[in-house]
């Protein structure tokens, strides 16, 4: 996809689905690799975070890195009554692309919700890991790998 159109997509705080200071309030950060695991160097990509009310939109800096602010989102439940862990749902747009990927992100501290979480049993058991955030010291990493070795699972929808 392109040339990149993000720029015009971006607006004051479009990185911050709640305030940075509000309850529950949780910076996401990661980078974002492209299929030779290089950096996708703004102006490159952008992401987006959406569930419920909450949307982010943030792009990617000079090092490939991103960060947005979100709250975590309670769990939900399916039509058949399945309880869904808390998740954001995740679109990466990127050079080379045709279309955006989309993925999830999920919680590390919700391991027995993630672990009958009925979308992520959809993914190879070797790979559930790739989509659960990892505590890194005021932030939650997740870092997107769009092609090659760990590459993030991605959904069709």
């Amino acid at each position: 996809m392109g040339p990149l159109y993000g720029f015009a997509l971006m607006f004051e705080g479009s990185h911050e689905a709640v305030p940075p200071d509000s309850p529950g309030a949780v910076r996401i950060e990661g980078l974002i690799l492209d299929g030779d695991a290089a950096p996708l160097a703004w102006p490159e990509g952008f992401i987006e975070f959406w569930q419920g009310e909450q949307f982010a939109r943030g792009r990617t800096d000079e090092a490939g890195r991103y960060s947005v602010v979100v709250r975590k989102p309670a769990a939900e439940s399916t039509a058949e009554g399945a309880v869904l862990a808390p998740f954001f749902n995740v679109a990466v747009f990127a050079r080379g692309l045709l279309k955006q990927v989309v993925t999830r992100v999920y919680f590390p501290d919700e391991e027995a919700a993630n672990a009958s979480d009925p979308v992520l049993e959809l993914v190879p058991a070797a790979d559930r890991e790739l989509l659960i955030a990892v505590p890194d010291d005021d932030a939650l990493c997740f870092d997107i790998v769009l092609q090659g070795e760990n590459e993030t699972p991605f959904f069709d929808f």
